[in-house]
């Protein structure tokens, strides 16, 4: 359904940056969009490597580079010390809630917070290419429980 899509896409995107398109790349593309959710470099390697993929880590880590360069594959912060992605194409558009206690990541979408940024950007004159909001806090699992009386 997306590959042939997904696949031109970055096609156009290596020969605009005169890059080769290699077995390797289309093989961590595929990879990555037979993924739901969200998943760091070292898993998707681990999990290319599992399936018999002589891909190496750099060329993971620079093909994500490459996917989010050209918006096939967007990259998340949600921890300072590490980085998250997931895939664009063929995913609506969505916010995230990020626990800062165990880490899990919930994602939402509202058409309120779309409508206000357009209206916002409209206000200002910008023209936005792209956004993010990411929500930090406790998740309903790690936030301290009502204190029964004494």
């Amino acid at each position: 359904m997306w590959g042939m899509h997904v696949h031109g896409l970055f096609r156009a995107h290596l020969q605009r940056r005169g890059q080769r398109v290699t077995p390797e790349r289309l093989r961590i593309l595929d990879a990555i969009y037979d993924t739901d959710g969200h998943f760091d470099a070292d898993s998707l390697y681990t999990r290319l490597r599992a399936a018999g993929s002589r891909v190496s880590r750099a060329t993971v880590y620079n093909t994500l580079d490459l996917l989010v360069e050209c918006r096939l594959v967007a990259r998340h912060g949600f921890d300072a010390s590490h980085l998250t992605y997931e895939r664009t194409v063929g995913t609506k558009h969505h916010e995230h809630l990020v626990c800062t206690n165990c880490g899990k990541v919930v994602e939402f979408c509202n058409v309120l917070i779309e409508r206000v940024q357009d209206e916002v950007c409209a206000r200002l004159g910008f023209e936005p290419t792209s956004h993010t909001l990411q929500i930090f806090g406790r998740c309903g699992d790690c936030s301290p429980t009502a204190a029964s009386p004494v």
